[in-house]
């Protein structure tokens, strides 16, 4: 335990600090303080000594000299025990605090300022003091976070005016923690500044997960600090621990859904979403997005955009009496449950039940980590440069049902093609997908074969089954997320039925493509925006 016997505090963010230096004061420790800081300690009647008197030196230049100096810097590095005897014959007193954070650089960034404004917000003394008590942590505290003032008066108080060892290791690295941000913030600033893009993440608050993407690899889930919104803010209400795997999948869900219309529901099997549909009764829009690829479904992901309903939740029949009945979900993700849906779900006592606003999902920027390196682009947040009918048929395309298309071949892995269509009453279905093929038209056969086992299942019998199959595909719309190379596309989707394609165009074999739909009396529509997924 070390006695805190005299404090040197310079804050640019002053919340809390006149209790935190009162009760110091009130524990007998001496507080030493400089410019604005002090002329707040002081209107409120506490004792204080200036830094100047520490020193030997008035605060110069503006400011920019206040802290920086042997007398102060020394005060804070010399070994308590070794070099005891060396710092007395220099008149060293030892400080045992520093309480200081720095000058608003991140504030005033936010706010616009130009590069003189940042230039003078970059803060020198602060840092030096900080990263010289930390580095001396055995024997000084750094204090930078005024959220921590609470806890380590209580600390005090409990002591007689000491700190632990253990409080003084974990301020030391939070002290490191917070320069280190600080001066990649003002790297990053002054690269962009020049016009070049520099990157620097990070990450925080490690929480370890059941196991990495396969059950030999440890799996790690962290925030990035300083940022206002996180996919780790999610509150896991009930269920078995979160793997890696949960993590990709879960946000493939909340993805497919964030920026969609209505009440929308994704069903997701390995970041793909296996059934997607939107509309104005939540219950049965799960019920189409189920109808999407029930077999897939098994152990799915499932995203909610709006508060979970008790009836819709009881899809699921996790309290039928024949348990062939029950449908197998591993995660259900939402802003909000109402309290009658959180109880029907906690009957599957496996069942993680997440609650996240899918709305905070907007990142600006995306990026993948590969060896060494970084891959980092703008997020994939347009749908459409234009509507182009390209062909003699003019394509039969609902704007709603556009959009909802454009939104979830966005979200396939690409080779990606699905098929959409809108049903009655405004609801819209994926009604089949196709992706992740190394070449398109046997996405585009898979989609096709998707679509066609769904028609089946809600055939009633009421004549010919193909007809049946040929009349809904005419009404429901092909959408690839990137152009076709070749006319066989075309070909397959008119012997399925299909009608309307919706696709960015810009291959060379463009003109072939198109008059290949002329030959065949289909519309198609280019978009000039491709959504490639990897």
């Amino acid at each position: 335990m070390i006695k805190i016997k005299r404090a040197l505090i310079s804050v640019s963010d002053k919340t809390g600090v006149v209790d935190f230096a009162a009760a110091l004061e009130r524990q007998n420790c001496e507080i030493i303080s400089t410019g604005g800081t002090k002329k707040v300690l002081e209107e409120a009647g506490i004792k204080v000594r200036d830094i100047s008197e520490v020193t030997g030196n008035p605060e110069a230049f503006g400011g920019r000299m206040k802290t920086i100096s042997f007398q102060i810097e020394s005060a804070l590095l010399y070994d308590r025990e070794k070099d005891a005897e060396e710092a007395g014959s220099l008149n060293i007193e030892p400080i045992d605090m520093v309480v200081c954070n720095l000058y608003p650089f991140e504030k005033v960034k936010a706010q616009g300022a130009d590069l003189l404004t940042l230039i003078e917000n970059i803060d020198i003394g602060g840092p030096t003091m900080l990263r010289a008590s930390a580095k001396n942590y055995k024997y000084v505290a750094s204090v930078v976070d005024p959220h921590d003032y609470p806890h380590l008066l209580t600390e005090l108080a409990e002591n007689d005016g000491a700190l632990s060892e253990k409080t003084r290791f974990n301020l030391m690295r939070k002290a490191f923690n917070h320069t280190a941000d600080y001066d990649a913030l003002i790297a990053t600033t002054m690269d962009a500044e020049a016009g070049e893009l520099s990157v620097r993440l990070a990450y925080g608050q490690a929480q370890k997960l059941r196991y990495g993407e396969n059950s030999h690899q440890d799996g790690y889930f962290l925030r990035q600090k300083g940022a206002d919104h996180s996919y780790y803010d999610m509150k896991v209400l009930h269920g078995k621990e979160l793997s890696y795997n949960n993590m990709f999948d879960m946000y493939g869900a909340i993805e497919s859904i964030r920026d969609m219309r209505q009440h929308a529901i994704a069903v997701i099997k390995h970041a793909n979403p296996c059934g997607l549909a939107t509309g104005d009764d939540q219950r049965k829009v799960m019920e189409l997005a189920w109808a999407g690829d029930p077999l897939s479904a098994f152990g799915s992901v499932i995203a909610f955009n709006t508060k979970l309903e008790r009836e819709t939740v009881e899809f699921f029949a996790l309290d039928a009496e024949d348990k062939s009945q029950r449908k197998f979900v591993e995660i259900v993700v939402a802003p909000a449950f109402t309290p009658e849906a959180l109880e029907y779900l906690q009957l599957h006592k496996n069942l993680r039940i997440v609650e996240f606003d899918p709305h905070f999902l907007s990142p600006e920027k995306d990026m993948k980590v590969l060896h060494n390196a970084l891959l980092y682009q703008d997020s994939d947040l347009k749908l459409k440069a234009k509507i182009d009918n390209v062909t003699k048929t003019k394509a039969k395309i609902d704007v709603e049902l556009l959009d909802f298309g454009l939104k979830s071949v966005r979200q396939l892995k690409s080779n990606a093609i699905c098929i959409v269509r809108k049903l009655e009453n405004g609801y819209c279905q994926l009604l089949g997908m196709g992706c992740g093929q190394p070449n398109r038209l046997n996405s585009t056969e898979l989609s096709i074969k998707r679509s066609r086992e769904n028609l089946k299942a809600e055939w009633h019998g009421q004549g010919d089954l193909e007809d049946y199959i040929k009349e809904k595909m005419a009404e429901a719309v092909l959408i690839s997320d990137a152009f076709f190379p070749f006319p066989d596309n075309v070909e397959v989707a008119h012997a399925a039925g299909l009608k309307n394609i919706v696709q960015p165009g810009g291959s060379i074999r463009d003109k072939q493509v198109i008059a290949k739909a002329d030959e065949l009396g289909v519309g198609m529509v280019y978009t000039g925006m491709r959504h490639f997924k990897h």
